[in-house]
């Protein structure tokens, strides 16, 4: 931005000028954990600029470079932060390598959630897309008689978080990465989003004023949105109706995630309370 010292600030935010930066902070993860939600109550921050779709450039768009990445970013003034969320970077292999490349020092969120719910609602989302997909519990088993669940399927693999961190730890310090609860999200939005802000460094501005609960949706919603006076929830694909699983199979799943869970809260120091 031109203009001189003084009037250049309020030039600046007049023009909507400012400069596209590379993210200082990435949600990386997890699919189904509660992504969208964090990013819209985050960008209730002022000093927050994100962009609105998944860019997904560490994990399907890396050949296109940085300057792409970095030109689908937000203009942002000084002080403000350039924010994105792509939920599948967690499980990406080359991902955690990439993002360090960029940036040693890019702050990670990674949003988990019970990973048995988180599988039932994955295998829900794919379900509207695809009406004619095998049963979530023909799909958990390799063997159904044996009950060898099946680790390769996406929705059971995602979950097995500490397996995915360990990638992580290879190239980012366990205090770079802040780990948000996907049910105190829910519960507790003002307080998770407390420890966010904290996180990046912003002013607690987000406050439970912001927030009221939404008992249809079962999910709290903004007052006000980011650049709106009107109300906000989450659109129609979130908060979907589970379909109702074999209590037995969601038994064995929770049995199957359990050590992985402990490994999990081990290495987090968070006890996430899923078992």
């Amino acid at each position: 931005g031109g203009g001189s010292a003084g009037t250049a600030g309020t030039l600046t935010l007049l023009l909507g000028e400012g400069t596209k930066r590379l993210p200082q902070a990435i949600i990386i993860g997890v699919k189904k954990g509660g992504t969208r939600a964090l990013l819209e109550f985050l960008r209730v921050h002022p000093d927050v600029r994100a962009v609105g779709a998944e860019p997904h450039f560490f994990d399907r768009n890396y050949e296109r470079g940085l300057a792409w990445y970095r030109d689908l970013m937000p203009r942002t003034l000084e002080g403000q932060i350039t924010m994105e969320k792509t939920p599948s970077y967690f499980v990406t292999k080359e991902a955690p390598a990439r993002i360090s490349s960029m940036s040693k020092g890019t702050k990670l969120i990674v949003v988990v959630r019970d990973p048995v719910t988180r599988a039932i609602s994955d295998y829900t989302q794919t379900l509207s897309k695809k009406p004619d997909i095998p049963t979530f519990e023909s799909l958990t088993f390799k063997n159904r008689t044996t009950g060898l669940i099946d680790t390769s399927w996406s929705a059971i693999q995602i979950g097995i978080y500490a397996k995915h961190l360990e990638n992580w730890l290879l190239y980012f310090p366990i205090g770079q990465i802040l780990f948000v609860s996907g049910e105190r999200l829910i519960s507790d939005p003002a307080g998770e989003l407390g420890r966010v802000q904290d996180f990046l460094g912003l002013k607690r501005i987000i406050t439970d004023k912001h927030f009221y609960f939404n008992k249809t949706k079962g999910f709290p919603c903004l007052k006000k949105a980011e650049g709106s006076s009107k109300p906000h929830c989450l659109g129609k694909t979130k908060g979907r109706t589970h379909p109702d699983i074999d209590q037995e199979v969601v038994q064995r799943l929770r049995d199957f995630y359990r050590p992985f869970n402990m490994k999990f809260y081990q290495m987090t120091g968070q006890d996430f309370g899923w078992d």
